[in-house]
């Protein structure tokens, strides 16, 4: 196990990965506040790779906005990964459509999870500004990003631990 940075500066231990030369995962990154989401995809590659996952079973992509990460997640874990991570970012503005793409977001992921398939990772993170969302991207609030690919290790290891992968 490694750790790294979490949130308000406490070490995130870092899991191994249950066999990890088989491992696979899709990363869906929201092109819109690329600064932020960036940083985010980043963070959880660095992860994976510390928790012993392979370089060339992890797979990019990208994807316009928050709202089209759901579809993306529903196509890509019809080839079964072990786990998906989503990303994006979603800064309060001065309309409604905060909530709508939240709402979008988190309800479209809650769906795809609750098949109890391939898990899926919900790392989107939701703030009023653009420095709140710095300091959960590498920030004084640590990495949500490297927080998600935490959890897709856990929850790979959680479906092999039973049988599942």
């Amino acid at each position: 196990m490694s750790t790294i940075l979490n949130t308000n500066g406490a070490e995130l231990e870092v899991p191994a990965v249950y066999n990890a030369a088989n491992f696979s995962c899709d990363i869906i990154t929201a092109e819109w506040n690329q600064e932020i989401t960036h940083a985010l995809r980043d963070a959880a590659l660095e992860t994976l790779l510390k928790g012993g996952a392979r370089r060339e079973n992890i797979r990019l992509h990208d994807v316009p906005g928050t709202v089209e990460l759901v579809n993306a997640a529903g196509v890509l874990m019809r080839r079964r990964p072990d786990a998906v991570i989503i990303i994006g970012c979603v800064i309060r503005g001065d309309t409604p459509h905060f909530d709508y793409v939240c709402q979008q977001a988190a309800q479209g992921a809650a769906i795809l999870n609750a098949r109890g398939e391939t898990p899926l990772i919900f790392g989107v993170i939701t703030t009023d500004n653009l420095r709140q969302a710095l300091d959960r991207a590498g920030g004084s609030l640590g990495n949500k990003g490297a927080e998600a690919a935490v959890a897709a290790i856990r929850m790979a290891n959680f479906h092999a631990s039973i049988g599942l992968f």
